[in-house]
């Protein structure tokens, strides 16, 4: 199974999960020192990550992950992609497309996440 493959599944784990608020399942695909860097920059930890879906405040309607590329760095993988969702944070609309770094890592015969950073996708700047 090529590496491909596997984060494959891992994402589509990841976005199942997502999709069913399912914080005990999300638990099972990261590492316990898993970060999330939001696209306004800010950072949760593993439990607090888990904690926006154990609380109901996070609710995923829809999400999707294409454009995916993969780099593999021994036992570390990193996979940047765009992901689109439809979602709502404590009721306030959290849709939207953002270019997503995906990093995960094998333990024993499982990838697990280790991070994901959500960037908004823009234009890059005009040159002066």
């Amino acid at each position: 199974m090529t590496i491909d493959q596997r984060l494959d599944g891992l994402s589509r784990q990841w976005m199942e999960a997502e999709r069913r608020g399912d914080a005990e399942a999300l638990d099972a695909l990261a590492v316990p020192d898993f970060t999330l860097v939001g696209p306004l920059g800010f950072i949760l930890n593993k439990d607090q990550w888990l904690a926006r879906y154990r609380g109901g405040g996070m609710v995923t309607h829809e999400m999707s992950w294409a454009e995916v590329t993969v780099r593999e760095y021994g036992d570390t993988a990193v996979a940047i992609g765009v992901l689109a969702q439809r979602a709502a944070f404590q009721g306030t609309p959290a849709d939207g497309r953002f270019r997503v770094t995906q990093i995960s890592v094998r333990v024993g015969d499982r990838r697990l996440l280790a991070g994901l950073h959500y960037s908004p996708i823009a234009a890059p700047p005009a040159r002066p």
